[in-house]
């Protein structure tokens, strides 16, 4: 006798059956688990880096740096196969607001950016809303030669950097003047008030938010507060006061600047073009080398020299960083890691290329790669920055603060 299923034993067997069956002759599954940048060898980051193309959203508004960053392009694709794409950014906030918007909206891979030139507010920003990948710097070979000791690469602007990002260059802020036109340059801001209403129209800064532009605020501000341990701290409703001398100052200050203070160079680039082409009398920059620079390019006479004032010169590290949603981290540690290697440093620190001073720790080289750095000081080209009148940066909130109440009164 045969026995046949009636059609519901069908409907509810066939398909036990079928899934039996497939379990029966298939190889077992085995789950796929990527693991993190951060936990694996080096050797299997440099591994997974081959055929990555990393996006590194940095300010592109130097030539000079834009050569730099071309050249770590060529470096990074010949000997790991990294290929760099520059992101150019008149401003680092335009990348901070995409990889915050990529936040909102759940984007947790992919992101548009894998390396961001930073520092200050910005890295405040992204930290605050734990967009950046960590503990990093200690992952990097090259970050044994580092500096630890430089307090600008610890904290930035008063906030813990925490291995969040990797330091790569110093910053400090220095004037720039034609000694031919300029006897005695000024050394306060009594002395640039002074100076400045005998002789209108050679004095300018760049307009805030522009980073040096805002940066001359927040050197106003560390000369005229006494308590300075209350700019580490946030801005508070009892703490703005402290700006008020700043803004007292500038109203005094503007009608004796160039264009008697209605217009402003919109960067440091353009304030460095008009000393260039002798309109002004000073100029202001980030780079120490700016002034060496632009003597050996042609662009300025001899007579330009370069100072720091006696009350100090605001100074801070800059660093580079990878977003935690970035589309290509392996790829980014790797130019992370070759922006700290000798090689890199050494050419970042000459002056015919960029004359940044150097992230590194020259007491923890070898006589040979010293050496690199050595046949520099000995051509004069390169910038010794005496830290002794370095000023740390005040807390990220100043930033924001000062160039609001600075575009509320002086912005057309």
């Amino acid at each position: 006798m045969v026995l046949r299923m009636t059609s519901p034993i069908k409907r509810f067997l066939l398909p036990l059956l079928i899934v039996i069956g497939l379990f029966a002759c298939s190889e077992p599954i085995e789950e796929v688990v990527y693991d993190s940048p951060l936990d694996v060898s080096w050797a299997q980051i440099e591994e997974r880096a081959k055929e990555q193309s990393v996006y590194w959203n940095a300010w592109g508004g130097d030539p000079r740096v834009n050569a730099y960053i071309d050249w770590v392009g060529e470096q990074v694709e010949q000997r790991f196969e990294v290929r760099l794409v520059h992101v150019k950014l008149n401003d680092t906030a335009e990348a901070v607001s995409r990889i915050l918007a990529e936040r909102a909206v759940g984007r947790q891979q992919g992101g548009s950016v894998d390396l961001i030139w930073i520092n200050g507010e910005n890295f405040a920003d992204l930290k605050a809303n734990q967009m950046l990948l960590g503990p990093l710097s200690s992952k990097l070979p090259n970050y044994q030669w580092v500096d630890h000791d430089q307090p600008a690469f610890t904290k930035d602007f008063t906030i813990d950097v925490d291995e969040l990002q990797v330091p790569w260059g110093l910053s400090t802020l220095v004037w720039l003047y034609n000694s031919d036109n300029v006897d005695v340059p000024p050394q306060s801001a009594k002395d640039m008030l002074d100076w400045a209403s005998k002789n209108p129209g050679r004095l300018t800064y760049p307009a805030p938010p522009n980073f040096v532009g805002s940066s001359f605020l927040k050197q106003l501000l560390i000369e005229f507060t006494v308590d300075k341990k209350r700019l580490s701290q946030p801005v508070s409703d009892n703490a703005t006061h402290l700006a008020e001398p700043v803004f007292e100052f500038l109203e005094q200050l503007h009608p004796f600047l160039w264009r008697s203070g209605k217009s402003f160079p919109v960067s440091a680039e353009a304030l460095k073009q008009l000393l260039a082409d002798n309109e002004v009398d000073f100029s202001l920059n980030f780079n120490p080398a700016e002034g060496i620079s632009g003597i050996l390019s042609g662009q300025f006479p001899e007579t330009v020299e370069t100072y720091i004032m006696d009350t100090g010169a605001l100074t801070n590290g800059h660093f580079v960083a990878i977003p935690v949603n970035a589309n290509s981290k392996e790829g980014a540690m790797v130019v992370a890691n070759f922006l700290l290697s000798v090689e890199a440093q050494v050419r970042k620190s000459d002056i015919r290329v960029w004359g940044d001073p150097s992230a590194l720790d020259l007491k923890k080289l070898s006589s040979e790669q010293k050496y690199q750095f050595d046949e520099l000081q000995e051509d004069g080209l390169l910038v010794n920055v005496d830290v002794s009148q370095s000023l740390s940066e005040p807390h990220p909130s100043w930033t924001k603060y000062l160039e609001r109440l600075w575009l509320e009164r002086f912005s057309q």
